[in-house]
C-alpha cells in the first residue's frame, strides 16, 4: 500500500512540473519554402530580463522546453533574411508556431515566374539562376548611414562605388568592378530608363523615399538588359503604395547647412493603390578650405516629384504605373560667381567662371501583365532628359528621348524556365556639339532605332545543379546584328556551400559627348583622332559562396573573382596636358581581380559587415615596331574595403553604427602647376594617388509608440581631405581664375567636403497601422 502511495506522490509531482513548464516550438522557411537552418532564435519575456535562446536545425525547427507561461517576444535573425519578430502569449502546455516564412534582405537566388496549371499569377520557382543580386534595403541603411539618393545608397556595396568626374561640379558616376559608369545598366522596376546623357547628373536626383529596394548584379548581364550592362545591373523598385503608411516625413539637416526633405502619402482609391512623393535638396554653402578659389562643395537646388499607382486586377495580374519629375539647378565656381546666386546673371560670363547647369527630366514607365492563359507581360517606358549648362564662357545644351517597350514571355517546361521576349528602343539625341554638326534644332540629330529579341533558358537539372544559357540579338543600322551570348552555371553541393560561374560578351555604341564631361569643362582640346567603333568584351566571374554557425550565430563568407577583356575600348588619353585625344583601341583592355565579403550576425544584438576588393585595370597598345605598352587604367583604385558594425540597444530602441571605407592608390592624369609667371611646372604632380579612408558614426532613436525616430550623425569623422585641389591652372597670373589655357579640373580621386554632422527625424503615420494605408 505504501509502495502505491509513493508511485502515486511523484507522479503527481511530474504531472504538476509539466503543467507549470511547457514547450514552445515552430519551424522557420525562406522565401522558396525551404529550411533556414542554424537561425538564431530567441524569446524574451514579458516585463522581466528572461531571455532564452537557441538555434534551427537541419529541418528548420526550434524548440524551447520548461517555458513558463506567460507573453513572450520571439525574434528571428539570420543572415541574408530579414529580422523576424512576433508577440507569443504562451498559456497552454504546448504551443506550435507552426510555419514561420522569413523574407530576403540581401540576396536573391531564385527565378520567379508564374506557371499555368495552377492559380496561373502566383508566383513559384522554376530554377535557380547563376548570377547572385545584392539586395539593398533603404530602410536598413537608414539606421547605418541615412543615404539621401541612389549613389549614396549602393556605396558600401562590394565592388561598386562612386566616381567623381569634376573637380567643380563634381558630377559622379557608379563604378563596377573597375568599370566607369557608362558600363552599368540602371533599370527602374527592371526597365531600362537612363540614356549616357542621364547617367552623369540624374542618379543624384532618384530619392531613397520612392526605392523599395536596389538590386545589383555584378558581371555580364547584357542578354536580358541590352548592351550597356557590360559591368552590371542596377535596378530599382520602387515602392508598393499599398505597404506604405498614409504619411511618410523625412527631413535632414547637416552642419554645411545643406537640407534634405522628402514627404510622401499613400492611399487607396477602390481598385488602386497609389503613392506619390515630392524630394527637396538645397545646398547653398560656399566653402573653400583647400584655397584654390573655388567652392569645395556644390551648390544646388533640386526637387523630384513621383507617384506610383497599382491596380488589383484579377488572379493577381499586375498593373502598375510610375511617374517621376526631376528639376536641378547645380552650380559652383569661384565665390563671385555663386554667391547671392550671381550666377543666374553670370552664366556664360567670359571674366567670372562657373559652373551651371539646369537639369529637367521626365519620365513614365508601366508593367502590365496580359489577360491570358500563358504568362505575357509588357514593359514600357519613356523619358525626356534636358540640359542646359555653361562651363566658363562656353555653352552647352542636349536633348535626349528615349522609348523603350518590351514584350515578356515565361513558360516553365519539365524543369526549364524559359524567358523569351522582344524589345523595341528609340532614342533621340541633339547638342550643340560636332556631335550633331553644332545644331540643336533637331535638322543633324541623332535617331537609334534598336529593335532585339532574346531567349534564355534556366535548367534545373538537379538539386545540386542549374544552368542558364541564352542570347539576345539586337540590330544596329551600322553594325548589323549584334549578338550578346550568356551562360551561367551554379552547383551547390551542400545546404551551406555554393559555387557560380557566369560568361557573357558586351557590345557598346560609343556616346562620346553624353558620357565624358571632361570635354566641356576646362580648358583641354578634344581630339578625335579616327572614326570610332563599337566597344567589344568578354566577360566572366566565379563566385564561391558558404553559410556557416558559429555557435548560435551564423554569418557569410563570399568570394568573387572576375574578368573582362576588351577587344576594343574607348578610354580618354590624358597624356597630352592641353589635349583629351579619343581613338579607338589598337591593342586590348582587360580589367581582372577579386572581392570578397564576410558577414556575421551574432546571437547578441550586433552585426559586423566585411568586405576588400582588388582590382587590376589597364590597357595594352601595340606601337609601331610591335611593342606591347601596358598602362593602368585612371581613376580605378587598386583595391578598396569597407566595414559595417551595427549594435542595437533593444531595451532603449537604439541603434549604433558604424561604418569604414578604405580606398588604395589609382592611375591619375598627368598635369603640371603653374609657376609665378603662369607658366608649367617642369614636374608634374604624381600619378599615383594615395590611399584614403572613410569614417562615419550614426546613432538613432526610435519612439515605436509614435512611429517616430531621430538620427544623428557625423560623416568623415575625422576630416579628410584630398591633399591637392583637385583643378590645376587656376592661379594663372595672366588670366582670370577658370580661363587659363591650362585650366583642368580632372585630377580629383577623393572628397574635399571634409567633416559634416548631420540631424534628422523621419515620422511614419497610419490610421490603420504603420503598414497600411487607409482606404479613401
Amino acid at each position: 500500500m505504501k509502495r502505491q502511495l509513493y508511485i502515486l506522490f511523484f507522479s503527481l509531482i511530474i504531472i504538476s512540473t509539466h503543467a507549470q513548464n511547457s514547450v514552445l516550438q515552430g519551424r522557420l522557411l525562406n522565401s522558396d519554402k525551404e529550411p533556414v537552418v542554424f537561425a538564431s532564435v530567441s524569446l524574451i519575456l514579458e516585463d522581466t530580463l528572461f531571455v532564452e535562446a537557441t538555434s534551427t536545425d537541419l529541418d528548420g525547427s526550434f524548440v524551447f522546453n520548461s517555458l513558463k507561461k506567460g507573453i513572450y517576444t520571439l525574434r528571428t535573425s539570420y543572415i541574408g533574411l530579414e529580422n523576424h519578430e512576433i508577440i507569443v502569449p504562451h498559456k497552454k502546455p504546448l504551443t506550435d508556431l507552426g510555419l514561420i516564412h522569413l523574407t530576403s534582405n540581401t540576396t536573391i537566388d531564385e527565378v520567379i515566374v508564374r506557371e499555368k496549371g495552377m492559380s496561373i499569377f502566383n508566383p513559384i520557382k522554376i530554377a535557380p539562376t547563376v548570377a547572385v543580386k545584392h539586395i539593398v534595403r533603404p530602410e536598413i541603411l537608414e539606421k547605418i548611414t541615412s543615404p539621401t539618393n541612389l549613389i549614396e545608397a549602393i556605396s558600401l556595396v562590394n565592388g561598386v562605388q562612386e566616381e567623381v568626374a569634376c573637380g567643380v561640379c563634381f558630377t559622379n558616376t557608379i563604378s563596377i568592378n573597375g568599370l566607369p559608369g557608362q558600363y552599368t545598366a540602371v533599370l527602374i522596376d527592371g526597365t531600362p530608363m537612363y540614356g549616357n546623357l542621364a547617367s552623369v547628373y540624374a542618379l543624384n536626383g532618384l530619392p531613397t523615399t520612392m526605392i523599395d529596394r536596389i538590386e545589383i548584379t555584378k558581371g555580364p548581364s547584357s542578354t536580358i538588359f541590352g548592351s550597356e550592362a557590360v559591368a552590371g545591373v542596377i535596378n530599382v523598385i520602387t515602392k508598393n503604395p499599398a505597404k506604405e503608411p498614409l504619411i511618410s516625413l523625412d527631413i535632414m539637416g547637416t552642419s554645411h547647412l545643406e537640407s534634405f526633405n522628402n514627404l510622401s502619402f499613400a492611399g487607396n482609391f477602390g481598385k488602386f493603390n497609389t503613392l506619390v512623393g515630392i524630394s527637396h535638396a538645397y545646398i547653398g554653402t560656399n566653402e573653400d578650405n583647400n584655397g584654390d578659389g573655388f567652392g569645395d562643395i556644390i551648390n544646388l537646388d533640386r526637387i523630384s516629384t513621383f507617384a506610383k499607382l497599382n491596380m488589383q486586377r484579377k488572379k493577381n495580374r499586375k498593373f502598375s504605373l510610375f511617374a517621376r519629375y526631376y528639376y536641378e539647378d547645380r552650380r559652383n565656381g569661384v565665390e563671385e560667381y555663386v554667391k547671392e546666386r550671381n550666377y543666374i546673371n553670370l552664366r556664360g560670363d567670359e571674366n567670372i567662371y562657373g559652373e551651371s547647369i539646369f537639369t529637367q527630366r521626365w519620365e513614365v514607365l508601366g508593367n502590365y501583365d496580359l489577360p491570358t492563359q500563358e504568362y505575357l507581360k509588357i514593359d514600357f517606358s519613356f523619358s525626356g532628359h534636358y540640359q542646359d549648362s555653361y562651363y566658363g564662357a562656353d555653352r552647352y545644351t542636349a536633348t535626349q528621348y528615349i522609348g523603350y517597350t518590351n514584350f515578356n514571355w515565361n513558360k516553365y517546361v519539365k524543369g526549364h524556365g524559359i524567358t523569351a521576349g522582344i524589345s523595341l528602343r528609340y532614342q533621340y539625341y541633339d547638342d550643340n556639339t560636332i556631335a550633331t554638326s553644332d545644331s540643336i534644332d533637331g535638322n543633324n540629330a541623332n535617331h537609334q532605332f534598336i529593335p532585339g529579341i532574346f531567349i534564355q533558358d534556366a535548367w534545373d537539372i538537379s538539386k545540386k545543379t542549374a544552368i542558364l544559357f541564352g542570347c539576345r540579338l539586337d540590330y544596329y543600322k551600322e553594325h548589323n546584328l549584334i549578338p550578346a551570348p550568356r551562360f551561367n552555371i551554379k552547383y551547390k553541393p551542400d545546404t551551406w556551400t555554393t559555387f557560380r560561374l557566369n560568361f557573357g560578351t558586351g557590345f557598346r555604341i560609343v556616346n562620346l559627348f553624353t558620357e565624358d564631361h571632361a570635354f566641356i569643362t576646362g580648358n583641354r582640346t578634344v581630339e578625335i583622332a579616327e572614326k570610332l567603333h563599337p566597344e567589344q568584351s568578354y566577360n566572366g566571374s566565379l563566385n564561391f559562396n558558404y553559410v556557416f554557425s558559429m555557435g548560435p550565430s551564423q554569418g557569410t563568407l563570399n568570394i568573387d573573382g572576375f574578368y573582362t577583356y576588351f577587344t576594343n575600348a574607348i578610354f580618354p588619353d590624358y597624356s597630352n596636358p592641353n589635349k583629351i585625344i579619343y581613338k579607338n583601341l589598337d591593342g586590348f583592355a582587360q580589367t581582372r581581380g577579386f572581392n570578397i565579403n564576410y558577414s556575421q550576425q551574432f546571437q547578441f544584438p550586433l552585426s559586423v559587415n566585411l568586405s576588400y576588393n582588388m582590382q587590376w585595370a589597364d590597357q595594352t597598345i601595340m606601337t609601331e615596331n610591335k611593342e606591347r605598352i601596358t598602362t593602368p587604367l585612371e581613376y580605378s583604385p587598386l583595391y578598396t574595403g569597407s566595414i559595417v558594425i551595427n549594435y542595437n540597444i533593444k531595451k532603449w530602441n537604439l541603434n549604433i553604427a558604424y561604418t569604414g571605407q578604405l580606398t588604395g592608390p589609382m592611375q591619375l592624369p598627368e598635369v603640371f602647376d603653374l609657376d609665378e609667371n603662369g607658366d608649367p611646372l617642369s614636374v608634374a604632380r604624381p600619378t599615383l594617388s594615395k590611399p584614403f579612408s572613410m569614417h562615419n558614426i550614426q546613432i538613432t532613436k526610435d519612439f515605436k509608440k509614435y512611429n517616430f525616430s531621430i538620427y544623428i550623425g557625423v560623416q568623415n569623422l575625422f576630416d579628410y581631405r584630398q591633399e591637392m585641389s583637385p583643378l590645376v591652372g587656376y592661379n594663372d597670373p595672366n588670366t582670370s581664375a577658370g580661363f587659363s589655357e591650362y585650366f583642368d579640373t580632372a585630377y580629383s580621386y577623393s572628397p574635399i567636403h571634409g567633416r559634416e554632422f548631420y540631424l534628422g527625424i523621419r515620422w511614419k503615420w497610419s490610421p490603420v497601422n504603420k503598414q497600411n494605408p487607409i482606404s479613401l
